[in-house]
């Protein structure tokens, strides 16, 4: 096959990465190798994580549609108390990490229809389910990459002027030589006051595998899962308990808490204040990241709430998935992390009404989400890479972030790092709102490719603001528009960093197409 732009992988990022492009008039193949496109939103079943102005400013105006969509789809389909159905702000699952806590199967809709356009003109080509298994390479340009399909191991080669990288771990980047890093990087190397003094590539966040349940009458115990005796005893350093427990590190102080877990409390989902500036929201787990609150849909719809569970004990962290033969393992050992989670939940912990909601999160074979929720990637050496004191609150202060000639882009996180391969706690540091520069989307030899996702030039402490949604999506759609950008004007994306009249030019086109690349005079948590 050949494409004008081929970008693999069709997470948050390539969905986005794709629409850039689509939207400047190229041809796209889009390759994914989950039959959902969408990945953390939906093959992971992670809901949205988003800083605290999310509905006013400080995201893409594509992204901004994607979250619109999604409440539209709530509205036309789904029996909405006419409270529910006038809430501006609709929050279906009434949840507390985000403003917007959903299926992950609504967000799937919206999505296909946003490409369902450019699939219907034969501009995109979706294939689904392939993987990257090949490249292509001539020096400094990759020509082509092979994809092989996930069930039959039928290959495709696909030929294009640009290639990007919006796979979860950076899959193109060992297949086409491009030089990349993983793990924690050194002091020395960086000046990050986070960081250790001998670099640790083998120090990666941990992975979930996240999953959906409700709670109803009966007795839904799953069976054992074979390793819940291991998971059972196991109890890290630094957890302050055993990990199948209700108690954990809060992730900013360090401190033992306790939280409680109450299945479909009497609560009031419209009076819920979804805003981490205030509060993490996870006091009640039932509620934290609860995706469907029954409250919220006419009587009868739903017979219990739909709880998505990503909590704290459900972290793996005893090896890295990336770059090590035993990935696979690794892989398979947190998934029966999850079933032991559960099945603590049902049977220790006393809740036997909880039931698996497999239907809800995709299907796969054991009911948790199909996919693993990888926070941490290969990053490209970029052009610019940014360092924690670039955005780090207690750096810079009343400053605010770094400002970027080249920036392309805004997002808002905390520096959020989960309990690591490498054994460390949590590191939770606060962020400033913060740009996204060009240069940290440009690997330093590579002339055609591009990441587009989590794979661009952050360190292992800043990818913990970079690595969320709306980040992600920006990103994506920043590096498509590029590529199309860089095929028109007969020029390379290191060739638009490094002329002012053509970075302007790029810079106004994404202002055009509702990228923002400021913040307004707002302060950081």
């Amino acid at each position: 096959m050949r494409a004008e732009i081929l970008v693999v992988g069709g997470g948050l990022g390539g969905v986005a990465a794709a629409l850039g492009a689509l939207r400047a008039g190229r041809r796209v193949v889009l390759t994914e190798e989950y039959d959902w496109l969408g990945g953390q939103l939906t093959s992971q079943a992670v809901p949205p994580d988003e800083h605290s102005w999310v509905e006013q400013f400080g995201v893409t105006a594509s992204y901004r549609a994607l979250r619109e969509g999604i409440r539209d789809h709530y509205r036309r389909h789904y029996p909405l108390t006419p409270a529910a159905r006038a809430w501006r702000e609709l929050n279906p699952g009434g949840g507390h990490v985000s403003r917007l806590c959903h299926e992950p199967r609504v967000a799937v809709a919206v999505i296909e229809a946003m490409l369902a356009p450019y699939r219907s003109s034969g501009r995109l080509t979706v294939l689904q389910p392939y993987r990257p298994v090949a490249a292509e390479v001539d020096g400094d340009r990759v020509g082509a990459v092979t994809v092989q399909h996930c069930r039959t191991g039928e290959e495709i080669t696909i030929e294009a002027a640009y290639v990007l990288d919006a796979t979860e771990t950076g899959e193109l980047l060992p297949l086409t030589g491009t030089e990349y890093v993983t793990g924690f990087e050194s002091r020395h190397d960086t000046g990050e006051p986070s960081a250790p003094d001998a670099a640790q590539p083998m120090n990666m966040q941990a992975v979930s595998v996240c999953f959906a349940i409700d709670h109803v009458d009966g007795d839904h115990t799953i069976d054992k899962p074979a390793q819940y005796d291991f998971w059972r005893a196991y109890r890290p350093d630094f957890w302050g308990d055993r990990l199948l427990s209700f108690r954990s590190p809060n992730p900013r102080t360090l401190a033992i808490s306790e939280r409680s877990f109450t299945p479909n409390p009497d609560d009031d989902p419209l009076s819920v204040v979804a805003d981490q500036r205030l509060s993490p929201g996870d006091g009640n787990l039932w509620t934290f990241r609860r995706i469907a609150a029954r409250k919220l849909f006419a009587p009868g719809t739903y017979d219990s709430d739909i709880c998505l569970v990503n909590w704290p004990m459900i972290d793996y962290f005893e090896g890295p998935v990336i770059d090590v033969p035993d990935a696979a393992e690794h892989l398979a050992n947190a998934r029966q992390l999850s079933l032991s989670v559960l099945y603590w939940l049902q049977t220790e912990a006393g809740f036997p009404g909880l039931r698996l909601r497999g239907d809800v999160t995709g299907g796969s074979a054991d009911g948790l989400a199909v996919a693993p929720y990888i926070r941490e990637s290969r990053r490209i050496r970029a052009e610019y890479t940014v360092v924690e004191q670039d955005l780090s609150l207690a750096v810079r202060g009343d400053k605010g972030a770094v400002s970027y000639h080249d920036a392309v882009g805004v997002g808002m996180y905390r520096i959020d790092l989960h309990p690591s391969t490498g054994g460390d706690n949590y590191i939770d540091v606060g962020s400033c709102p913060f740009e996204i520069p060009l240069g940290a989307l440009i690997p330093r030899r590579m002339e055609n490719l591009l990441p587009a996702g989590k794979n661009i030039g952050t360190t292992h402490i800043t990818n913990g603001s970079f690595r969320l949604h709306p980040v992600e999506w920006n990103v994506g759609e920043v590096a498509g528009a590029l590529a199309a950008y860089s095929l028109s004007h007969e020029t390379t994306p290191r060739g638009v960093r490094n002329s002012p009249e053509l970075l302007s030019g790029f810079q106004a086109q994404l202002v055009r197409d509702g990228v923002e690349l400021r913040w307004p005079d707002v302060s950081g948590y």
